[in-house]
């Protein structure tokens, strides 16, 4: 019997081959997980948020149902892109929301500086969203790590894989990503 992540490897690259069959099958075997993603990302979100879990995943499938012509090379690949597109959601949401309010006399969200690094409810989304841009333009790897584990949930030897680097080297990017945002985050110089 072949395992779950073989098979949704199977399934992805028999869809990115353009098996339109392959999504609905692939479906039902990565909703569970896909819905464990929303979850995570809706955890930090403010108590009452509007969107839910399950539409957060419905939009992350209207979106990737467009994505075939990718190429999608493995299950940590796949759920990766998923984090991604579920945090762009998101971040798309709030800045709507933000935008509905500007003018208002609305204190700003409260980052507590440990949510960067271990998941804290009452989320900045933004300010997480605009420091992850910066630390893409000062170095893209350490970026998509700290979107691969944070957001998108990937251990360690799965965020290996799909970036293709050493463990070792996820660690030490991770670390220092920690700090760099931490920083960032404050405010401090």
């Amino acid at each position: 019997m072949e395992s779950p992540a073989h098979q949704i490897t199977q399934l992805l690259q028999a869809w990115s081959g353009g098996d339109e069959a392959a999504l609905d099958q692939l479906m039902p075997v990565v909703y569970g997980e896909l819905h464990r993603l929303a979850q995570r990302f809706m955890a930090d979100e403010r108590p009452g948020h509007t969107l839910q879990t399950t539409a957060l995943v419905n939009e992350a499938y209207l979106r990737l149902a467009d994505s075939a012509h990718l190429n999608w090379e493995s299950r940590a690949h796949f759920f990766a892109v998923c984090a991604r597109v579920m945090r762009r959601i998101l971040v798309d949401f709030a800045r709507s929301r933000q935008a509905l309010k500007r003018g208002s006399d609305m204190p700003p969200l409260e980052l507590d500086e440990a949510l960067a690094v271990v998941g804290q409810r009452g989320t900045d989304l933004l300010a997480i969203d605009d420091a992850l841009t910066a630390l893409a333009a000062v170095d893209p790897r350490k970026s998509q790590i700290v979107e691969l584990r944070f957001f998108g949930g990937l251990s360690v030897k799965e965020t290996a894989e799909v970036l293709k680097v050493s463990e070792e080297t996820v660690m030490r990017d991770w670390r220092l990503s920690k700090s760099w945002l931490r920083r960032e985050l404050s405010g401090e110089q």
